[in-house]
């Protein structure tokens, strides 16, 4: 006989998720394709890449740097708009509440390799998958610790991240 509160949602292993969890994941890895076709395949995706990497030579070849960047931050924004508004869906609103998440984003795009999307969003499903399996036998309050460890892990034994080449350590 079960004890204890009763959880909807579907059960795997000890874990429940949510149809809410559901949603957000599916919606994110939509999200992310739509970002990667964009950046990937589009004029506008060229001229941020360009832009990404040489400023001035994307000037040169007659792209105005100054509006590729206000685009990119644009989609960036609209893209963090979204993604407050998915975390909402699980969590309580409050003005401090996207702190964690821009320092578990600069960890995860470390992990994964700076200037890589890919790399990002592999480095993001890494350190939550990290996290998650060590708070499943440790406490809870141990979070935010075991993503420094992995940070501080990646940062000795492969600083360009998962999907980083090995001259990105060069250009810093």
């Amino acid at each position: 006989m079960r004890t204890g509160p009763v959880v909807e949602g579907y059960h795997l292993f000890s874990a429940v998720i949510t149809p809410t969890q559901i949603l957000i994941l599916s919606v994110s890895i939509m999200l992310f394709v739509a970002l990667w076709f964009i950046v990937d395949t589009t004029k506008m995706g060229k001229a941020i890449r360009a832009v990404a990497d040489d400023t001035i030579g994307a000037s040169v070849s007659g792209i105005y740097s100054e509006k590729i960047i206000l685009y990119a931050f644009g989609i960036g924004s609209a893209f963090a708009g979204m993604a407050g508004v998915l975390i909402s869906l699980e969590t309580n609103i409050e003005p401090t509440m996207g702190m964690n998440a821009i320092l578990k984003g600069i960890i995860a795009s470390i992990i994964g390799g700076i200037g890589s999307i890919p790399g990002a969003m592999l480095g993001g499903f890494l350190l939550g998958i990290v996290e998650n399996l060590g708070i499943w036998k440790i406490q809870a309050g141990w979070k935010d610790s075991i993503a420094f460890a992995v940070l501080i892990l990646f940062l000795l034994f492969r600083p360009q991240g998962i999907l980083g080449k090995k001259d990105d350590k060069e250009r810093l």
